[in-house]
């Protein structure tokens, strides 16, 4: 049976999340070039704390991070994107093999990579396009090399609890005994968090809608921006911000082929970010085979940087 193209597997997501009983569609489809553009602008926004925070943490801790990296390791990076974090630690990281950044783009790779070698010409650049969720063949000359991961951006955040620690075993297995680098945010006021995802600027909700201008352009959808807004909103009894799309009226709208009803009202939830307490995360690592070595975070406890061992 032929594997599935990305197309086809965006329309079946598509299909069977607004088919379900409480609809949905996967964040992972936010990033198309628009997508794309957006989040970075949004990560410049003052409400957004998230990305300044955690780069100020590396900026204040990455000499201290690298001096507990064995001599002659690899940084795998999971989901690379524009590598503009990991560039923190590779200033510090002196005594790497090679730098093995993953994304599914090919294009932020290449991009990513010619300018990291302009900046390290000695350093070894291996770029593995996929998806880092994904069972992954890492280049071969390295096999031996202690790993060393590296996942920031509390991207971890974004999966359902079972998710997130299958994500975690994942990369322990691929990491082979190495250790991982992991950006976690952390449970804050209301008065922090639901601004950085419903800024006043309205960048988040044009990013939110933006999945239905993808589905309009790529799968035949005659989705009508007007007639949703954005809606972000914090879960309590799951601890987290979820993102939603939100009908503002009774209305049909085609896509891939099918026709969905929606009421009034009716939500499509389109992403999760899950905020944990130190005590919760460490559950979690280790269910997944991690051990929780150090901890690091910003001086209002905001974003914590955490280096993780296989236990």
């Amino acid at each position: 049976m032929s594997e599935l193209t990305e197309r086809e597997e965006f329309a079946q997501a598509v299909i069977d999340g607004l088919s379900a009983p409480k609809k949905t569609l996967p964040c992972r489809y936010f990033y198309d070039a628009r997508g794309s553009e957006l989040f970075e602008a949004i990560t410049e926004l003052p409400e957004y704390y998230p990305t300044r925070t955690e780069m100020a943490l590396l900026q204040a801790r990455a000499s201290e991070i690298a001096a507990r990296a064995p001599r002659g390791a690899v940084l795998v990076e999971f989901g690379s994107g524009s590598s503009r974090k990991t560039e923190i630690l590779l200033a510090a990281m002196q005594g790497l093999a090679a730098y093995v950044p993953i994304d599914v783009s090919g294009a932020a790779l290449d991009e990513a990579a010619t300018r990291l070698r302009q900046r390290f010409p000695a350093l070894r650049i291996l770029p593995v396009t996929g998806d880092f969720g994904a069972p992954l063949h890492l280049p071969s000359d390295i096999a031996q090399a202690p790993r060393i991961g590296f996942f920031p951006g509390s991207t971890i955040g974004n999966f359902e609890p079972d998710a997130a620690r299958d994500l975690l075993a994942g990369m322990r297995k691929q990491l082979a005994g190495g250790s991982l680098i992991i950006g976690v945010d952390l449970r804050k006021d209301l008065s922090v968090l639901l601004p950085a995802y419903n800024d006043a600027a309205g960048v988040t909700a044009d990013f939110n809608l933006n999945l239905l201008v993808r589905i309009n352009r790529e799968l035949g959808g005659t989705f009508d921006l007007r007639a949703f807004r954005h809606e972000a909103v914090w879960n309590e009894a799951d601890s987290r911000i979820e993102m939603h799309l939100v009908s503002r009226k009774s209305q049909d709208v085609a896509a891939a082929g099918r026709t969905f009803h929606f009421t009034e009202g009716e939500h499509i939830h389109t992403e999760n970010s899950c905020k944990y307490d130190l005590g919760a995360f460490a559950q979690l690592a280790g269910q997944a085979g991690w051990r929780v070595a150090r901890v690091w975070t910003d001086p209002q406890g905001w974003f914590s940087l955490q280096e993780l061992d296989a236990a």
